[in-house]
Parts: C-alpha cells; sequence; structure tokens
C-alpha cells in the first residue's frame, strides 16, 4: 500500500500515525513545505521518501508532487493529512488521482461548512441551535431579534475559535460588522452550556472501533481572544447519551474509514425547544482528529495507542489493538508567557512528577487556544483534575 501524509510534521506528534503505518508495511510517502533536515529521527525513520514542496497552499506544487511520487512508487492508495486546514486540498488530491479512500472534493463542503452541517443534523435527529447566514447587518438584526441577545458569530468555514465571538447587544453586532474579517459568517442562538466532543476512530462502515470524549472550557473563542489560561481534559468513559449522538452523527454524515471529532454543548440551563440541563446538543462535526495533543491524551486516558487503532482502520478495517480496560482522566492545562504564576515549574514537577505524561513548550500555530508552556497530567477523579487545575492557575 502507498500512502501518502500530507504534512506530517505537524503537530509534532503526528510521527506516530506514519510510524504505525509503517509497522503495518505500508509505504509512507511526505509531502509538507519543512525542510527535510528539520522533520525529526522518528518522522525521517518512519517514511520511505519526503517530498518537500515550496508551500501547501499552493495547489499545482502539491499536485505535480503527488504525481511524482505515484509514477516512482506506483498508485497511491490514501492520501491524508489528518489536519483540518488541508481537508480541501487531501479531498482534491483523491478527486484528481482517483483515490477512493476518503472524502473527495464532491462531498468536502458538507464537513467543512457550518451552515451545511445542519441539514445533516437534521436528518441525524440530533439537536442543534438555530442558525442563519448573515451577509449584512440587517440580516443579522433580523435573526438576533427572533432568537435574542447574546447571539454568537463565527466563520461559515474556520477552525477552532478563531476570529469567532459572542454578539451580547445591537451594538456589539455593529461592532463586529464595522471590523469583520471578508469572510462568510453565520449567527447562531446562544446555548449556555459545556463543551464535549465525541472523539472516534471509524472503520469502512461507520462503526467505531474506538471511542473517547473530552471536556472543553465553555467558551474558547474568549480564551484565545483574551489570552486566559487554557485547561480541558479527557473524560475516562464517554457519557451514555453522548455516544449515542455522536453515533446518530456519524450515521448521519455519512463518515467512514476516519478519525473524527465531534463537537457538542451539554447544557447547563434548560433551552425550550433543545433539550434539559444535562442534555447533549450539536455544536459541529470536525473530520479529523482533535487538535494539539489531544490524541496522546487519550492515549494516556485510556492506556492505549490511538496511532495503532487508527492505522489497524487503514491497512485492516479492524482493532487489532485490545482494549485495556485501564480508563482514567487525562488533564492539559496551558499556562501564558509573562504572566506570575505562584508555582514554579519546579514546584509542579515536584509535586505533580510522577504524574505527569507530557511537559513542554506548545507551538505558536496552536499557543493562541492552548497557551504557551504545557502540563499534562493523569488524574484518577475529578477532585484530582481540578487539585490540578487550581495549583497551577494560583498567581
Amino acid at each position: 500500500m502507498n500512502f501518502i501524509f500530507i504534512s506530517p510534521n505537524f503537530p509534532n506528534t503526528y510521527w506516530h500515525f506514519c510510524e504505525c503505518l509503517k509497522q503495518n508495511g505500508v509505504n509512507v510517502l511526505g509531502i509538507g513545505d519543512a525542510s527535510y533536515d528539520s522533520l525529526s529521527n522518528e518522522l525521517k525513520n518512519s517514511l520511505t521518501e519526503y517530498y518537500k514542496v515550496g508551500s501547501l497552499s499552493d495547489y499545482n506544487q502539491v499536485y505535480r508532487a503527488v504525481a511524482y511520487l505515484s509514477f516512482k512508487h506506483g498508485k497511491i492508495d490514501w492520501i491524508e493529512s489528518n489536519n483540518e486546514y488541508w481537508l480541501e486540498t487531501d479531498a482534491q488530491l483523491r478527486k484528481d488521482f482517483n483515490i477512493s479512500t476518503g472524502i473527495n472534493s464532491d462531498d468536502i463542503k458538507k464537513f467543512k461548512s457550518k451552515a451545511e452541517m445542519k441539514k445533516y443534523y437534521a436528518k441525524g435527529k440530533v439537536p442543534t441551535a438555530r442558525q442563519a447566514k448573515i451577509p449584512d447587518f440587517k440580516t443579522a438584526k433580523e435573526f438576533a431579534d427572533l432568537v435574542g441577545y447574546p447571539t454568537f458569530v463565527k466563520p461559515e468555514v474556520g477552525v477552532g475559535a478563531a476570529a469567532s465571538y459572542k454578539i451580547k447587544d445591537e451594538k456589539a453586532l455593529k461592532d463586529f460588522f464595522a471590523n469583520k474579517i471578508d469572510v462568510p459568517y453565520v449567527m447562531e442562538e446562544f446555548i449556555t452550556g459545556d463543551i464535549y466532543s465525541y472523539d472516534a476512530i471509524l472503520n469502512s462502515k461507520g462503526e467505531p472501533l474506538f471511542e473517547s470524549s473530552a471536556h472543553f472550557p465553555p467558551s474558547m473563542a474568549d480564551i484565545a481572544a483574551n489570552g486566559w489560561d487554557s485547561s480541558y481534559y479527557v473524560l475516562d468513559k464517554v457519557p451514555s447519551k453522548l455516544r449515542s449522538l455522536g453515533r446518530k452523527t456519524a450515521k448521519a454524515f455519512g463518515v467512514k474509514s476516519r478519525f473524527v471529532h465531534f463537537e457538542f454543548f451539554c447544557l447547563s440551563v434548560d433551552k425550550p425547544g433543545l433539550g434539559s440541563i444535562g442534555d447533549f446538543v450539536g455544536l459541529e462535526t470536525n473530520m479529523r482528529p482533535a487538535g494539539g495533543y489531544t490524541p496522546d491524551m487519550m492515549n494516556f486516558a485510556h492506556s492505549t495507542n490511538v496511532y495503532k487503532i487508527w492505522a489497524d482502520m487503514v491497512c485492516f478495517d479492524e482493532r487489532r489493538l485490545p482494549e485495556s480496560g485501564d480508563d482514567h482522566f487525562c488533564v492539559h492545562y496551558g499556562r501564558r508567557d509573562g504572566r506570575n504564576y505562584k508555582h514554579s515549574h519546579e514546584d509542579i514537577m515536584a509535586k505533580y512528577g510522577d504524574k505527569i505524561c507530557m511537559q513542554g513548550r506548545i507551538p505558536d500555530a496552536i499557543a493562541d487556544d492552548l497557551g504557551n508552556i504545557m502540563y499534562m497530567i493523569h488524574a484518577r477523579s475529578m477532585i484530582e483534575v481540578e487539585e490540578f487545575k487550581a495549583y497551577l492557575s494560583e498567581v
């Protein structure tokens, strides 16, 4: 099998995907815009060949790279980046090179557009907030008058919390249109609740080979905009209601042979027409693994290897790694540069050294959402989760 991995060096733990493919006998070919010398030794050892392009954003360059690798190594069986930013590139390459494994460009819109997503949530009978496209102030005001303030605006196509805002009143709405970036936006009724994810690796029938869940802060947008500390955690178990809705969402979207990250609100107040406290409401779908180091957090929380489970899905369409039965929480805490914390790095390592499973600096490209310096620990209870967060945040 010939597998082309787009941008295999980012995030920097993605070399594990390539390593596990290689261990399964796959010929792994990388395409990226980083120099070969800058790649980690682990990634270099996992690739048969690496083709550097001047820019991954230049489709013609990437197309020529695929054509060259195809000529040299034979027909390409898979193309994947597992990265939101390159999903459209991946899909177009599959179409152009007649690769049937994965999403092609004809289907990508329903996975990228937050407006298109609503149709498929409805198909799966998954409750979601009301939404409208807002090309101008008049349209946005009419929708806000219908659902009431506050509302939430975000790019129709976008990644994470970038350029997303809570709109508290009409003045804030006017300010938004006076300063907004020139991309299509949608507005949604505001949901009060926490964000949970349903993360899964699905086989060719859309059946889950692995499932996990993470709990995120109420507003990643506020964290990014205000430069606050960032913390979230992977749960020890997937809540049963969330598991059911996650599976319904996967079926409604027709997702197969992928690592997916679906986001849901867990209502903290009753919302007429949507649900009661504790119910889950669909937020958005992402046809790639959860961002940052979350795949590693899943490994730590479930004592498993999601990279291998994914590689076995690609190669054998089944899970070959047994469940460990040793499930607990994994907590990420991201601190900010320049903040005067009460407890130093040395204090943290002395107190939590035996529980820390990963620690280090976060790449600047994802630091707005995740902080600059990251600490990650195992935790056996929510009490331990909250104690860890409190200790690291104290100033």
